[in-house]
């Protein structure tokens, strides 16, 4: 079977790699269900949800593990947390149906599941300590920082490779490059670039614990983890730059009051007047307001991570599912995923908890759709509403989508804030 575990000797750009090899001496990739049952291992998570109090009672002991200063603990290498995991989709046809839509081609809310299970996976390899077979660490989805993607369409009945390393270490976070390649005439070509922020916290999940320190081995690894490191202040500038601390451009004050003039009902009303709250929608566009899809989730058991919370790859799935309806929706024909960005982990989603999520298309571009879905949790004990993540898709549709006008400042600032996001992917790809 697909379920022996190997770790890779060299980078992906390096040619010359060697792989442990399986007992029968050929090397057998692990896939993704043994990817989840090695999280589960290293985190002593139990697997009957009645004995999950008891397992996290268990993880407390773990505290004496911790290192009091991150200088405490042993640098790694990029190529010590490197991990190839195979997804059998044309090799184990059985699996096939879970990852299948409609349109016979793979669900990207599960690919988003896996990478998820996959990036904590790759952060435990770069902390584990030899002689202990717990960790006491933590180790959680804090961001995506974006997914870009170079096929429309993965294949359903080709074998899927994902492969990753951490690529740049802070002292309690960890980033973590992954790559997807699907298997097309004995090559495996490439599918999608991503890149998680992960961060370590106490075996309680309460503080934050330090992690290994990385070692960029040679002038390649030195410019991806420098990448590392800009990506961070990236993030740093555009949040400080956000729409909810600090007043639009110049330019962006321009575009918007250029929508607002454009909408004014300019029929006169008596004495040669336009009234500001008379507005009319131009041709081939479509209000904000009405460009909204929401939905609901109750978060079962099922839906747990190893720490007993919902899994964030579960979140994942479910906002960009939502997402892609919107976007289908609004365009009227099937979109296509382009890319994924800046998907902020603000707290935790609790089992039990009612979960809510909206979707609005913000921003539009000939063929191009930028949607924002929105998640909080509803707390039916203290009636409170909670923003849990903001979830960032761009879409391409087959065919030029309407334009989506602001009405209010709000809705406005919303546009905005999604041309931006649309500008920052469209420099990208």
């Amino acid at each position: 079977s697909a379920c022996r575990f190997c770790t890779m000797r060299k980078l992906p750009s390096v040619l010359a790699r060697t792989l442990t090899s399986g007992t029968s001496g050929s090397p057998v990739l692990p896939d993704m269900s043994e990817v989840r049952s090695r999280l589960r291992d290293i985190v002593g998570a139990s697997t009957n949800w009645r004995d999950h109090v008891q397992a996290m009672q268990e993880r407390k002991a773990l505290h004496t593990l911790l290192a009091k200063r991150q200088e405490d603990l042993s640098p790694r290498r990029m190529k010590d947390s490197y991990l190839e995991v195979i997804l059998p989709l044309g090799s184990q046809p059985e699996i096939r149906e879970k990852y299948l839509n409609v349109h016979n081609s793979v669900r990207f809310g599960r690919i988003l599941e896996d990478l998820d299970s996959l990036g904590v996976l790759i952060c435990y390899t770069h902390t584990k300590q030899e002689m202990q077979p717990r960790s006491p660490l933590s180790i959680v989805t804090a961001l995506v920082d974006k997914i870009n993607l170079c096929k429309k369409i993965i294949y359903p009945d080709c074998d899927i490779k994902f492969t990753g390393n951490v690529s740049w270490v802070g002292r309690t976070s960890m980033e973590v490059k992954m790559h997807m390649l699907q298997l097309h005439d004995g090559n495996y070509s490439p599918v999608l670039d991503a890149t998680f922020v992960m961060v370590a916290r106490d075996p309680e999940n309460k503080r934050p614990a330090f992690v290994n320190p990385l070692i960029p081995e040679t002038p390649e690894e030195e410019e991806i983890f420098k990448q590392g490191e800009l990506n961070k202040l990236k993030r740093i500038d555009f949040s400080t730059a956000s729409l909810l601390k600090m007043a639009p451009t110049a330019e962006e004050r321009n575009i918007v009051h250029d929508i607002f003039l454009n909408t004014l009902d300019t029929r006169q009303e008596g004495e040669g007047t336009v009234s500001f709250r008379s507005r009319k929608l131009p041709p081939n566009s479509v209000w904000m307001e009405d460009a909204k899809l929401k939905g609901l989730q109750i978060c079962h058991p099922q839906e747990r991570n190893i720490f007993n919370r919902i899994f964030g790859g579960f979140l994942m799935r479910k906002a960009f599912e939502l997402g892609w309806a919107t976007a289908c929706s609004y365009g009227g024909s099937r979109p296509f995923i382009v890319s994924v960005d800046d998907i902020m982990f603000q707290r935790p989603v609790e089992v039990g908890s009612l979960l809510l999520l909206s979707g609005q298309v913000c921003y539009t571009e000939k063929n191009y759709m930028q949607v924002r879905v929105h998640s909080e949790v509803y707390d039916a004990d203290t009636r409170e509403h909670h923003t849990t993540n903001i979830f960032h898709f761009t879409f391409i549709s087959e065919n030029e989508v309407p334009r989506v006008v602001p009405k209010t400042y709000g809705e406005s600032m919303l546009y905005l804030d999604g041309k931006r996001h649309f500008a920052a992917i469209m420099k990208e790809i």
